[in-house]
């Protein structure tokens, strides 16, 4: 366990917390049914307008607010009889939407009292933080009324209730507005702030051009980034828009999600003849290949009408080759025009191609990246900053760059590709190397960069993918230190040719280059040479920092409404204080080529060289104490 994990008190294992939707009776319950022998309803009833209404937008939210998630928290209902009498049950909530409620009554009395009940129930509940999406932890009080009652086959009687007004509309009346107000009273005050500062930075420019002026472009670099990032607008759905698209699922030791992942990419809202899944599992040395194949058999089996006998796919390497030869492998496999890369621990929305391929609509993209939002978000205070940092960095960072069409790294957890592009580049992608070392990470920025360098990139907000991330501090500060090493390497391979795009985004691109780079010496200078120097407290530097802390979080809270936004604030203090000065070190090891997080063959054989080298250790250690053991021996030994 590394150190930061004993400070926090962390196991070796934690158990992730996510919401836990209520699996459909249908495996693939949103698959079009091209046959037409199953309507488009969900379980309610409700039927979805299809493409010809031109609702996609509506039917999208109408299938969301049908998702049942399973909680157990106690409801209070209150009820008023024919007789006036007003009476309160004590119930526990068994599964709740955004529509309505499943209750687990007390008796078979409580569910006479809802029976005999005159006009509307009163409920009063609580929503904790992980039961469903980010957004809806709040308290609640509203109306609700009886849809069915019944009795399992164990004696237990249940009460289904629908909401007089959805969960959503209820948090925008009660809770989300109140976040609003305070929000953009925040960010009005914040902005304004550091402006302020800013301008006393011009002031004092003549004392420390360099510093000075480094605060200066920071400041306005990174709020043009908020600023851009307001202006963007994802593509909106075309019906008649529906490309070929095959998905590729590079998979290694991903026993626990890959089951999952591959449900999640079959089971889209898209023309089933036009969408293939392709798994490749990497010689995973766990239970991966066996969960594949039977997933895949489940599938065919159950989603027969669905051709997915041809439409899923999977492969097993010879040997452990790397994630680029998997995603290489499914490529070339491919039957379709546009490939879509999916991690093997992120799962789809059932939206997500269809909204995924809308930028290519224009045929100068050449790549485009979905949103990756956090699975895990409530498992600890890790992952709560992790959530915050990732919805800022693709809805704010990623969508200013696509406000230029020059996305500089269509992520990992899904990103589009036109397949002729990924053809073109594969050899000089699979055989990169960087200071004569094998590059075995990154493949996700470094095919951006072949694609950026002739085309252009997009990001597309409503295609969305939730992703699970660490939640040990030692994988953690391992993966940033992975991406760190990734984002220099291909950092300086882009800025070859940045300057060849639009002069506005080219501009961002090297100050955001030069802006982290620079940070651990301006910090160092700031924090520790000029209070031990100048006997000076850096008031306005700490000051500036925490303005910038929470702006993040108080966007996050304007855009999200979610509770975790503190956790913004408290991200940028341990990127301050830990992440930051990984920098130094990447500058010093980015030729690496382990990954830290998995037992590659690149870290196997690191793994066995530090045990040879700690074998050898341990050999002279003895000899050192043999020997010194014989010369005492021989000093007790009387002349």
């Amino acid at each position: 366990m590394s150190g930061l994990d004993k400070i926090f008190k962390r196991k070796e294992h934690i158990a992730n917390v996510l919401p836990a939707a209520k699996e459909d009776r249908r495996l693939l319950a949103n698959v079009p049914d091209g046959q037409g022998q199953r309507s488009n309803a969900d379980r309610r009833g409700q039927e979805h307008p299809g493409p010809a209404g031109g609702g996609f937008v509506e039917r999208i939210l109408k299938k969301r607010a049908g998702t049942r998630y399973r909680t157990g928290s106690r409801v209070r209902v209150f009820c008023r009889l024919a007789d006036g009498t007003k009476k309160e049950i004590q119930a526990e909530s068994v599964d709740i939407s955004d529509t309505g409620l499943m209750l687990r009554l007390p008796d078979q009395a409580a569910g006479k009292l809802l029976q005999e009940a005159a006009g509307e129930l009163r409920l009063k509940f609580r929503i904790a933080a992980g039961v469903m999406p980010e957004g809806y932890e709040m308290r609640v009080k509203l109306s609700a009324k009886v849809v069915r009652m019944f009795q399992d086959s164990d004696g237990r009687f249940f009460c289904g209730l629908v909401f007089a007004q959805d969960l959503n509309k209820y948090a925008a009346a009660h809770k989300n507005r109140n976040a609003l107000a305070v929000s953009s009273l925040l960010l009005f005050f914040i902005v304004g702030f550091i402006l302020l500062m800013r301008a006393e930075s011009v002031i004092y420019f003549k004392f420390n051009k360099v510093l000075y002026l480094y605060s200066i472009i920071t400041a306005l670099f990174l709020l043009s980034r908020y600023l851009f990032g307001a202006f963007y607008r994802p593509v909106p759905i075309n019906p008649d828009f529906t490309p070929g698209v095959s998905i590729i699922i590079p998979c290694f030791n991903e026993e626990e999600w890959i089951q999952r992942t591959i449900v999640s990419c079959v089971d889209q809202d898209y023309p089933a003849d036009k969408l293939e899944v392709i798994v490749v599992d990497d010689c995973s040395n766990d239970q991966s290949a066996a969960k594949i194949r039977e997933i895949i058999e489940r599938l065919r089996r159950e989603g027969a009408r669905y051709n997915t006998g041809h439409r899923v796919k999977y492969f097993v390497q010879p040997q452990n080759l790397g994630k680029r030869h998997a995603l290489a492998r499914g490529t070339r496999a491919a039957k379709h025009e546009l490939v879509v890369f999916v991690d093997s621990d992120s799962f789809l929305d059932p939206y997500a191609v269809r909204n995924l391929v809308m930028p290519f609509q224009d045929p100068k993209i050449g790549g485009v990246s979905g949103r990756t939002d956090v699975a895990n978000t409530y498992t600890n205070v890790l992952t709560k900053m992790q959530a915050v940092r990732y919805y800022i960095a693709f809805r704010m960072m990623k969508a200013a760059e696509s406000l230029f069409d020059a996305v500089t790294c269509l992520s990992g957890p899904l990103a589009c590709y036109r397949k002729e592009i990924v053809i073109e580049h594969m050899d000089q992608w699979l055989n990169q190397k960087f200071f004569g070392r094998r590059a075995t990470f990154g493949d996700d920025r470094s095919m951006t960069n072949f694609v950026l360098n002739k085309h252009r990139t997009s990001y597309q907000d409503t295609a969305v993918c939730s992703t699970v991330v660490p939640n040990r501090y030692k994988v953690f500060l391992r993966q940033q230190m992975r991406w760190k090493r990734s984002w220099l390497r291909e950092s300086i391979v882009a800025g070859r040719f940045m300057w060849r795009k639009e002069p506005f985004a080219a501009l961002l691109f090297y100050i955001g280059l030069l802006v982290p780079v620079a940070a651990p010496v301006v910090v160092f200078y700031n924090m520790l040479y000029v209070p031990l120097a100048h006997r000076v407290f850096p008031t306005t530097f700490l000051v500036g920092m925490l303005m910038m802390a929470l702006l993040m979080s108080v966007v996050q809270l304007f855009l999200k409404k979610s509770s975790t936004w503190l956790f913004g604030m408290v991200f940028c203090i341990f990127y301050e204080a830990v992440l930051l000065w990984q920098m130094p070190v990447a500058w010093f090891t980015f030729w690496k080529s382990t990954w830290g997080t998995r037992m590659t063959p690149e870290d196997i054989a690191c793994q066995q060289q530090k045990e040879r080298r700690l074998g050898r250790g341990k050999k002279a250690a003895a000899k050192r104490k043999k020997g010194g053991e014989e010369d005492r021996e021989e000093q007790a030994i009387p002349a």
